[in-house]
């Protein structure tokens, strides 16, 4: 079997700020040393003052790579808004609206060029895209498999067990956790909790491993 069975991985993040785009860059950096020729793509991101997605230029970096003409054209980021908030408002202060189609556009032209795409979302599950659609309703259509990363912050059992109750109503697979320690409560410790809804592929902090590199992700694609 191939060490990746599908093409295009969604990566979702219980809320902002959990440590998705770091992950999305480690599980990267993981797939190319196993010889996949994988690509990161982030479906929209607001709070971008440069012509760049920020989130892009820090999974290049954790990959060990230049910016791409795929990033420097927009394909890797279809959308970048200034505004900092949701992509529905963050579109709507710029007098624009995403337009779905585009996106997958942009990923099946990727896909003219890399056997696998993982595509960071932005915020959580149900940020909303448009005022009629949810980032939800665009992933349980294309049918993309979810990897969900968490974390042991205070919150963090409430908000995962919502992210995969609202998969699971979009009969959403979910191949699996990525559990970020970073930010963890020191005395409150989640992840045996999360253990019995998957495999879950711990990141430590950066100071507790001699190299990222160590971090196995081979689970989350069996």
């Amino acid at each position: 079997m191939d060490i990746t069975p599908h093409r295009v991985y969604f990566i979702c993040g219980i809320d902002t700020d959990v440590g998705k785009t770091y992950a999305t860059g480690l599980i990267a950096k993981h797939l190319r040393d196993r010889g996949v020729n994988a690509i990161t793509q982030k479906i929209v991101q607001t709070g971008v003052n440069g012509p760049v997605s920020d989130d892009i230029a820090m999974h290049r970096k954790i990959m060990g790579l230049p910016l791409t003409e795929h990033d420097l054209c927009g394909d890797t980021c279809p959308y970048i808004f200034h505004f900092p908030a949701s992509p529905h408002l963050a579109a709507r202060k710029e007098n624009r609206e995403i337009d779905t189609d585009k996106i997958t556009e942009a990923t099946e032209k990727l896909l003219e060029h890399f056997e696998v795409i993982l595509l960071e979302g932005a915020g959580g599950l149900n940020v909303p895209l448009r005022d009629d659609l949810l980032l939800s309703d665009y992933v349980a259509e294309r049918n993309y498999p979810m990897i969900l990363v968490s974390s042991g912050k205070l919150g963090s059992i409430n908000h995962t067990l919502l992210t995969l109750e609202s998969a699971a109503l979009r009969k959403m697979t979910c191949l699996g956790m990525v559990y970020n320690h970073f930010g963890s409560m020191p005395d409150l410790d989640s992840l045996e909790f999360f253990r019995k809804y998957g495999p879950v592929i711990e990141i430590p902090i950066l100071n507790q491993c001699d190299t990222m590199s160590d971090i196995d992700f081979s689970p989350l694609f069996l």
